[in-house]
């Protein structure tokens, strides 16, 4: 009887493996789709009247130098696009690293490390290829320095949360604390999206083209990790020296 239950725990753990699988090669399909959807959509110039309308209904009807709200909306909006600013990340990023090498994780701290940097690498990349211009109906409320499409802050926002997410998800022991390190990582990425447009930086579809590479990114970048963890290349949570 033993010998059966122990059969059948093995069977249903690798079930849900197998299950858990296909969701996670189902997501990365779905953000792949999504992007070369937008993109081709963007490149026709169908979206332009879209992105323009949700432009200008963020704005005070006769100003459109003035986002909808009051002052502290503005500025909690500035708040959050920060949150997916390249120092921002960077410093979470460092953090991130520093605590794996500290758990004795060397080879996962320099495969997170080298997730997000090709991550950067290809945003810059796609920014480069497309060189879509910046929306010019508004003033923007943040510094801008490279080209609109897709979104670099939405991008990286998604590819850093969404992976830091997913590596503490796997670290804690219940279900709902999985469930709310994945869903805190998912609300930081829509807020600095969110934000991007309200400030007039961005167009809407550059927002959704950045979630969607990021989320992309970040998918195949866990699968990657999967496999190299089951080939003991690079650390499980289990691995970790006390």
């Amino acid at each position: 009887m033993p010998s059966f239950r122990a059969f059948g725990r093995q069977t249903l753990a690798l079930a849900r493996r197998e299950l858990l699988l296909l969701v996670v090669v189902a997501l990365l399909a779905g953000s792949l789709w999504a992007f070369i959807g937008v993109a081709d959509e963007v490149v026709e110039g169908d979206t332009h009247a879209v992105d323009e309308a949700i432009l200008l209904a963020l704005r005070t009807p006769g100003d459109r130098s003035d986002p909808l709200g009051p002052g502290w909306v503005e500025e909690l909006g500035r708040d959050a696009t920060a949150l997916g600013g390249v120092g921002v990340l960077t410093l979470i990023t460092l953090a991130s690293v520093a605590f794996l090498l500290l758990k004795r994780q060397r080879r996962a701290a320099l495969f997170v490390a080298a997730a997000i940097a090709s991550g950067i690498a290809l945003s810059f990349a796609l920014k480069s290829g497309f060189d879509r211009p910046r929306p010019d109906l508004v003033p923007h409320g943040s510094l801008v320095y490279t080209a609109s499409f897709p979104s670099g802050h939405s991008m990286m926002a998604a590819l850093v949360y969404l992976t830091l997410g997913a590596l503490l998800a796997r670290l804690q022991p219940q279900r709902r604390l999985k469930a709310f390190v994945l869903l805190l990582a998912v609300l930081l990425t829509v807020a600095v999206g969110v934000s991007r447009v309200y400030l007039g930086v961005h167009w809407p579809t550059d927002v959704l083209a950045g979630w969607a590479a990021g989320a992309a990114w970040a998918t195949a970048c866990w699968l990657v990790a999967l496999w190299l963890q089951r080939r003991r290349t690079v650390e499980s949570a289990e691995d970790a020296e006390p």
